[in-house]
Parts: structure tokens; sequence; C-alpha cells
């Protein structure tokens, strides 16, 4: 299978990313280091290509009539220039993919979806447009850049016009960046702040929008980061990844994602089964950790065992914590285990390595 290329490709070649096979595209997971890249957007700015996201625009008077039925978050709340975390269920209440959803104007929207279910989503999406809302798949038409750190806005001011501190959190603004149009948001994947710049590339010199980026943060510390760094970055924070810990075979309510299922808001795709999960009670929940001795490193797949050994639950994302030094994740176990405080059992290969539940974010921001 031909990997498929964001338009950054060639400058991720040059600049000496590690381009590995993710989602289907051929992405760099590392450039000077994991352990750099990650330090950066802690403590200055790093610029991750995440182009291979997907962009779906919803438009029309029944917009939000569609995005209501296949969102769990009550999109009603919207306002131009916000935007809203959400997901979508099947009818038996499994998730299709998280995703965020914007309100570019009255009846106009763009939702913007995980990278390896682009073609998935669309084919759901489009499966229960009963109402004729017009929807356009332009993931191919843009790219994404997500600038993240504690001196983003800095280091992208002199770029812009716009008043890059006040983009507030989850929400946005259009505006020209490096001489091009973008939508400048304030979102991203790392528990810091920073923006995320979505822009079409027809017409575009995104080898020019890459270097002004670098010449105008150079003096902030900025450096490129790859997917290694998003991922330790996302788990100290304790935010899912789909394929690891939220999937068609798990639910919002015991994936810590109850807050955005709104029951309240009217009928949406898997509400029937959902509401019958919450009268029931879940059987297992999501629950962060931190392993007890710093030595133990978990990963996605690691079993969660009782006394006896027999599994319980499963590891479904783990890592060596770069900020705290110890091995940390995200794990379903049984509904009556996951109070915080708790011990769990994790099999490390050959050992048994003991672990403290932990409410995520697992560092304090």
């Amino acid at each position: 299978m031909t990997l498929k290329t964001t338009p950054f490709h060639a400058i991720h070649e040059k600049v000496g990313g590690k381009l590995v096979d993710f989602a289907g595209f051929e992405m760099p997971v590392q450039y000077k280091g994991i352990k750099i890249e990650h330090a950066a957007v802690r403590n200055d700015v790093g610029v991750f290509d995440v182009s291979h996201m997907g962009e779906f625009f919803v438009k029309g008077e029944h917009a939000m009539d569609l995005i209501q039925k296949v969102t769990v978050n009550d999109a009603s709340k919207l306002v131009p220039g916000k935007a809203q975390y959400s997901c979508m269920c099947y009818e038996d209440g499994g998730i299709v993919d998280d995703l965020i959803v914007y309100m570019l104007a009255e009846n106009e929207y763009m939702l913007v979806v995980n990278g390896a279910n682009v073609d998935k989503d669309f084919d759901w999406i489009s499966s229960q447009n009963t109402m004729n809302a017009e929807l356009i798949n332009e993931s191919d038409e843009y790219a994404l850049l997500a600038v993240q750190g504690p001196k983003a806005a800095q280091a992208l001011q002199s770029l812009t016009d716009v008043e890059m501190d006040k983009v507030g959190f989850y929400a946005f603004t259009t505006g020209k960046l490096a001489g091009v149009d973008m939508i400048i948001s304030g979102t991203g994947y790392t528990g810091e702040k920073g923006f995320e710049l979505y822009f079409k590339t027809e017409g575009v010199d995104v080898q020019q929008v890459w270097d002004d980026i670098f010449e105008a943060g150079k003096d902030f510390g900025i450096e490129p980061c790859g997917l290694g760094a998003r991922d330790t970055l996302r788990l100290e924070m304790g935010f899912a990844l789909y394929g690891n810990d939220i999937t068609k075979d798990t639910h919002p309510l015991e994936a810590r994602l109850g807050w955005i299922t709104k029951f309240d808001k009217g009928d949406f795709v898997g509400k029937e089964a959902l509401q019958k999960i919450k009268e029931e009670g879940n059987t297992r929940q999501l629950v962060g950790f931190v392993m007890n001795d710093e030595r133990n490193i978990p990963r996605h797949g690691y079993a969660i065992v009782n006394d006896s050994g027999e599994e319980i639950g499963v590891v479904t994302s783990g890592t060596m914590s770069i900020t705290l030094g110890k091995g940390l994740g995200m794990a379903y176990v049984p509904k009556e285990m996951a109070k915080e405080g708790n011990t769990i059992k994790i099999a490390i290969r050959k050992k048994v390595g003991e672990a403290t539940i932990t409410r995520p974010p697992f560092i304090k921001k």
C-alpha cells in the first residue's frame, strides 16, 4: 500500500524527521528526539504537522440537525467563533470517533476528525444525512499545523495582526498569518496553550509558511515535533486516543466522556443504548494510573490482573512520563475497582507491577 503524505512531507525529510507509517500517512515520529520535543512544548513552543486530520464542512438550513443527530454533545450551544469537543456513536453506543465541531457562521460548521478515520467517518455521517444537509469532505485541500506551548502566542505574533493571546481556549478566529488566510484555533492535544492553524494549500507555498513560523519562533526555543512527543504530551494530560482508549467497542460513559454526552438535547444516534447503560450502570471504567515503581513502563495491551494472575482489565495507553519520570497510562478496570487511590496490578512482561489509580491530568497546569 502506498502511504499518503502531507503537504509538509519534503520539509520533514529535509529537516531530519524520522518517518513512520501512521494512519496510512508517512509522518514524522521525531526529529531531535522525543524528550527534546516534549520539553520544548512544555517549556517553550513546538510545531506539529497534523495535516492528516480530516476536515468536513456541513452547511445549509439542516446543518445543525445533522450535527445534533450524529454527535453526543449539544452543538446548539455553539456560537460563531466557538468550538466544541464531541464524539459520534453507533446505535449500540460504541464510539465512531471523537471530533471537534467548529461553528464558522450561521448554518455553517467544520468537523475535524481523526486522520485514521476520515473515510469511515465521512461514510458514517453521510449515511445519517437523511435531512440532506450539504456535507463536503475537504480533508485533502487543507493543511494543519499545531503550534503548542507557553510561548506559542509570542512566537506567532509577528506573523499576524490577530491578537494571538486573545484567542481563547476552544475559540477561534480567521485572519492572515504568514500572509495566508487561516482559521486560527485555540485548541490542541498537549495540555499547553497553543493554536491549530488550518489553511487551504492551493496556491500556497507551504515551505514559506513553515520557514516563516520557524524564523518568527527562533528566539522562543521553537522546535519541530513528531508524533512521539504528541503521544507523551497527551498522555500526561489523560487525553483519549481513538484506536487505543476509545474504539467502537467502548462507549462514552465508561470512557470518561459522560461530560460531553447530553441526554437532554433531543435524539441522537446511540442515545437509547447509552440511556440503558446509564440506568443499569457500567461494568468497567477507563481510569488513569501511575506506576508505584518508577522503573516499570506500562504499554498498550498489557493486562490488568487480580491476585490470582487472571486478566480483569487492559492498559489502553502507557508511557514513561518525561515530566514526572514515572510510568503512567490509562486502562479499563472493573467498575468496583475504579476508585481513585486504589492499587491495581499490571502484568509487565514476566513480572507484575503495582500502580495507583490517579485521576488525570497527571501533571497540574
